[in-house]
């Protein structure tokens, strides 16, 4: 039975809208495919442009047995000189002064074939060729693990002690030398491998020479051990450098991570791991840290790593420090996720309280800064900092001190 003309005709148009939205169904989800693909193609592109830029062309790559790549870049070609400000510096290959009552041994300086005062793995596969630095090379999964190319080697957290906001998610225990005008400092550092309570948390060991005020403008030169997994995907105890110009916003970074630091040694690698531990109950191991500005030499921040003059923070990359510092801190950091509402389990050095000692807590000796007159001495007005001492300590007896703490305990729920 055939339909009346008018229905037909509203059929006719049914029919032809339902076989319009047939297609534009199927067409806009193309649409959305595509615009998902252009997004993730943007986001690799973004990757891989930053990855050629951490990653300087090789004269030669060493595979390490802890799964590190170290590459060998001409020391001319390394990340410190895209920075605006380093386009024409002149490499300054060796400090031209020292501060008064600064001792070394003068034949382990980066002129020397010496080796260095600790190891690293990866110096069991093959060594760096003079004129070329030792950089870890940065992988794809690193910079996914920072969420984004732009966020990798920076701290996600605004990092100094006594700092407004730090008390909630991070915990120090610190030494704290201010009241003058401070050109660097000393430091012999014990090394242990910390243990996690939570993925992404950290453990650290370093120190912080500073200047400003934080949450206003303030210059930061740090350096130390840590166990980041964050970072490095791994829970190894690595070396690391830091530094900021603006209180952690939006210049610096770790190690070589973006341009600023020039480094000048061709044995350590920074962002490498470091080997041995110390044991519990057995032998200790340290590495000394000296940096000093070098009031004859354009005022640059030298520093120093196991009697090794490793390289230096150019001046101009500061404002404030390129004067002077006002404070000098050393000590432990630790992050707490504070999962289900607990204190964590990762441990600050050795994870073992300063009271029990030499060869038990992590330490710090040797101390010293160096002040207005460019002389090196013992810390004078010094005093302790420290967020949680039910959970971390600190024992301060004058030129050296024992700091640490397991986390969570009896006395730390």
């Amino acid at each position: 039975m055939a339909l009346p003309c008018g229905c037909e005709r509203r059929w006719s148009r049914v029919v032809k809208m339902t076989f319009c939205l047939f297609f534009l169904i199927p067409m806009s989800s193309v649409g959305n495919r595509n615009t998902n693909t252009i997004f993730n193609k943007k986001q690799k592109l973004e990757v891989q442009q930053q990855l050629k830029r951490l990653n300087k062309l090789a004269l030669k790559s060493i595979e390490s047995p802890d799964g590190d790549i170290i590459d060998c870049v001409d020391i001319n070609k390394q990340p410190a000189f895209d920075h605006p400000l380093l386009k024409n510096h002149t490499i300054q290959m060796r400090p031209s002064s020292y501060p008064e009552g600064f001792s070394f041994d003068e034949s382990n300086d980066v002129s020397s074939n010496s080796e260095p005062k600790f190891t690293q793995p990866w110096h069991l596969n093959g060594r760096c060729p003079e004129g070329t630095i030792p950089i870890r090379r940065t992988k794809e999964e690193d910079l996914l693990r920072a969420g984004s190319a732009a966020n990798y080697g920076r701290k996600k957290h605004h990092s100094i002690p006594n700092a407004v906001s730090t008390g909630i998610t991070h915990e120090y225990a610190v030494l704290v030398e201010e009241g003058d005008k401070y050109y660097g400092m000393m430091a012999n550092m014990n090394v242990w491998n910390p243990q996690m309570g939570n993925s992404n948390e950290l453990s650290v060991s370093q120190f912080w020479i500073t200047a400003g005020a934080y949450g206003q403008d303030l210059d930061t030169i740090e350096a130390g051990i840590t166990v980041n997994e964050n970072l490095y995907g791994d829970y190894q105890t690595r070396i690391f450098t830091y530094w900021t110009d603006d209180a952690y916003e939006r210049t610096g970074c770790y190690n070589l991570d973006c341009s600023g630091f020039v480094q000048v040694d061709n044995q350590i690698a920074i962002g490498a791991t470091v080997t041995p531990y110390s044991i519990y109950g057995g032998t200790q191991r340290s590495v000394k840290f000296y940096v000093w500005k070098d009031i004859n030499g354009n005022g640059n921040w030298w520093l120093k790593i196991a009697e090794r003059d490793f390289g230096y923070w150019p001046s101009s990359i500061f404002s404030i420090l390129s004067d002077s510092a006002s404070t000098v801190q050393w000590g432990g950091e630790v992050s707490n996720l504070k999962l289900d509402d607990k204190h964590t389990t990762t441990q600050m050095g050795s994870g073992h309280f300063p009271e029990e000692g030499p060869g038990k807590a992590s330490f710090f000796d040797n101390l010293n800064v160096i002040d207005g007159l460019n002389v090196l001495r013992g810390p004078w007005n010094s005093h302790t900092s420290i967020t949680n001492p039910n959970c971390y300590n600190l024992i301060n007896s004058g030129d050296f001190f024992y700091y640490g703490g397991p986390g969570r305990n009896s006395n730390c729920p």
